[in-house]
C-alpha cells in the first residue's frame, strides 16, 4: 500500500489504476483482431471515478439523506459500493465476414488517447510530488 500525500493524489491514483486496466482492454481487442466472431470491449470507468471522488472527498451532495423521525429507529447503514468500471462491447463497427469487429484504426486512435490521459495524469502527480519535495526541502534549510 503506498502512502498517499494528498486526497487529489489519491484520486488521481485511482484514475492512473482504471487507465492502465482499459489500455489492456485496448490491447486485448488489438490482439484479438484476427479472432473469429470478436467484438472489440472497452472499459466505461467515469461513473467509477465519480464515486471514488465521492468517497475521497466526502462528498455526499449526490446522497439523498434518510430522514430519522424517532431516535428509537435504526440508523441509516452506509452503502459499501464495491464500484469498479463497467465493460462494455463497442459495437457500431461492421463485422467482417468471419463477425469479427474490430476496427484497428478505432483502437489505435482509442488507445493514442488513454495513452496521453495517463501521461497527463503522471505528469500531475509528479508535480504534486515536487511541490511537497520543495516544502521538505526548504524545511531542511532552515534547520
Amino acid at each position: 500500500m503506498s502512502v498517499q500525500i494528498s486526497r487529489a493524489a489519491a484520486l488521481a491514483s485511482a484514475a492512473m489504476d482504471y487507465r492502465a486496466a482499459r489500455q489492456d482492454m485496448i490491447a486485448s481487442n488489438i490482439a484479438n483482431a484476427d479472432t473469429p466472431f470478436y467484438r472489440p470491449r472497452d472499459i466505461r470507468f467515469e461513473e467509477a471515478l465519480a464515486a471514488k471522488k465521492a468517497e475521497i472527498f466526502h462528498d455526499d451532495s449526490q446522497t439523498l439523506k434518510m430522514a430519522q423521525t424517532n431516535g428509537q429507529h435504526l440508523k441509516p447503514q452506509k452503502e459499501h459500493s464495491s464500484m469498479k468500471p463497467t465493460t462494455f462491447f463497442r459495437d457500431g463497427h461492421m463485422a467482417r465476414n468471419d463477425g469479427n469487429s474490430v476496427d484497428i484504426d478505432v483502437e489505435t486512435t482509442e488507445m493514442s488517447k488513454n495513452s496521453i490521459m495517463f501521461n497527463a495524469l503522471v505528469a500531475a502527480k509528479k508535480k504534486d510530488g515536487a511541490i511537497f519535495n520543495s516544502v521538505i526541502e526548504a524545511s531542511q534549510k532552515i534547520n
